[in-house]
């Protein structure tokens, strides 16, 4: 004997198939290691741990690592940032803009640009 599937019934395998594999895609993207994971560090400082959590949730180290920049210019940035959503403990701030500050002056000489595997300098 024959059984034959309810109608519409492929429709809703097909559905739940599809929102499996999205669901498996995202999982699989959330536990990956972050692509900032692999960009250079940032010096040794008081703060540096909650640097790293607070900026390089959205950009990575190199954006940092290339700035030279002034200590009024340091304050501009972080309040720029935390308006745009950085994560920083107001007790903090001030502890970041003497971070950046001192290991990115203007007068340090700035990182040399990593070239890609493509050959192309990264910004």
């Amino acid at each position: 004997m024959c059984k034959r599937k309810a109608p519409g019934s492929h429709i809703n395998s097909r559905l739940l198939s599809e929102t499996l594999l999205v669901v498996f895609a995202l999982s699989f993207f959330l536990f990956l290691p972050p692509l900032w994971a692999q960009s250079p560090d940032l010096p040794p400082g008081p703060v540096r741990a909650k640097v790293v959590t607070a900026c390089l949730e959205c950009h990575e180290s190199r954006i940092i690592l290339q700035q030279r920049l002034s200590k009024a210019t340091w304050a501009k940035e972080v309040d720029k940032m935390i308006k745009w959503g950085a994560v920083v403990d107001a007790a903090d701030r001030d502890a970041f803009i003497d971070y950046l500050s001192t290991n990115f002056p203007p007068d340090k000489p700035p990182e040399p640009a990593v070239k890609s595997s493509s050959g192309q300098k990264s910004k």
